[in-house]
């Protein structure tokens, strides 16, 4: 597949709905949950299934496929293959973190106890072994900026755990400023990248470890992801699961002394997910060539357009007066005192994919995250039907 400029395929409806046939029949702006995967993602899949049908699943190159996704998942953030392991879904990755730590009765980690699910009860649930948790408290909600970390840091912290943007808001957290003070303190840094991967640039050098699952902005199938361990931190990131794949077991003999793989491939302790892996792979290949940095500038024009288009109609847009610079795809709209039910139902009837989400105090929000080829007038569209 060529992969023309962003101009072209959004001016262009035959590429549009050959590339991502969801485009035929609705107008998809809900990337920040789970995404539709592209015609090319469509077709390996099939080419692996129809392959797997005909010999067995590990048939051919086995092990050169799976460099191949690794490859292209260090490739989305300058990490070098050997540092991922392909893991999903994304709290697997946050998980074998917040086990695999050597943690010390008094130690603390920072986390944001308002970011999605995922990326919390992996560090509340240290609290049982004696790790203090200290949650960051913004005075609005998802905004985590480098001087509320600062704040919260003590000689006791270990590590610092947090989403590179915040699933209802959009904000994005400003990872460099962040990893750079921290390497200076030597804590740890986790980011939960499920938001930001395939939309904007993640660099590798700022984090130590990071997870993200591939069915959101990367645009891959669910339940195949990347989980990133910087290479220095192998023998400080113990793998907690363990199997054949991982622990080195020449003829496939387990060994009276468990030996890791050298690479990232320790934390993976069993049989990948190798046909969701390589549709990852084709959906990434995709968005590599499009190219990250223009589909970040594409999303930020959109980010634009909808809050001065809300704007027009009256509706508040959260953080409307931010720089794009600091906003992702994501772009919320308060529905306070609107019935979000009769709302939903409307986008519903009009095949319309959005998301509505509540903050903690129950508002509801309607969460619009288009990815870089929808149009100005499919957004128009779900702007009037609010």
């Amino acid at each position: 597949m060529t992969t023309p400029a962003i101009e072209h395929v959004i001016a262009n409806d035959s590429i549009r709905h050959d590339w991502f046939p969801v485009t035929r029949n609705r107008i998809f702006l809900g990337h920040a949950g789970v995404s539709p995967i592209p015609r090319v993602a469509v077709e390996c899949l099939q080419r692996g299934a129809q392959a797997a049908a005909e010999d067995q699943q590990e048939a051919g190159d086995f092990i050169g496929r799976v460099e191949a996704v690794r490859e292209a998942g260090a490739s989305l953030i300058g990490a070098h293959k050997s540092e991922i392991a392909l893991l999903g879904p994304t709290s697997l990755g946050l998980n074998l973190v917040a086990l695999g730590l050597d943690w010390q009765a008094g130690d603390e980690v920072i986390f944001y106890p308002d970011d999605y699910p995922a990326n919390v009860y992996p560090w509340q649930h240290l609290a049982e072994r004696g790790v203090k948790i200290v949650p960051l408290q913004p005075a609005r909600v998802g905004e985590i900026t480098p001087e509320l970390v600062r704040a919260a840091i003590t000689s006791k912290t270990k590590l610092v755990a947090l989403a590179s943007c915040h699933f209802l808001t959009g904000y994005r957290l400003d990872y460099r400023a962040i990893g750079e003070e921290l390497k200076k303190r030597g804590i740890l840094f986790c980011l939960d990248g499920i938001q930001s991967l395939g939309a904007t640039t993640i660099d590798a050098q700022y984090i130590d470890f990071l997870s993200a699952d591939s069915h959101k902005w990367m645009l891959g199938p669910s339940g195949a992801g990347v989980f990133y361990v910087k290479k220095e931190h192998f023998d400080r990131l113990k793998p907690v699961l363990v199997g054949s794949w991982n622990v080195r077991s020449p003829n496939f003999i387990a060994q009276p002394e468990i030996k890791f793989e050298a690479s990232a491939r320790r934390y993976e302790p069993g049989s990948l997910y190798l046909l969701g892996l390589e549709g990852m792979k084709a959906s990434i290949d995709l968005l590599v060539g499009v190219g990250i940095e223009a589909i970040e500038k594409r999303l930020q024009y959109l980010r634009r357009f909808v809050v001065e288009a809300a704007a027009q109609r009256g509706l508040s847009v959260l953080y409307a007066e931010r720089p794009v610079e600091q906003m992702s795809g994501i772009s919320t709209i308060s529905l306070a005192g609107k019935d979000a039910v009769a709302i939903g139902k409307r986008f519903s009837e009009a095949k319309v994919s959005v998301s509505i989400r509540h903050d903690r105090a129950g508002v509801p929000h309607l969460r619009l995250s288009p990815h870089f080829y929808n149009t100005e007038a499919e957004l128009k569209t779900a702007l009037e039907l609010v």
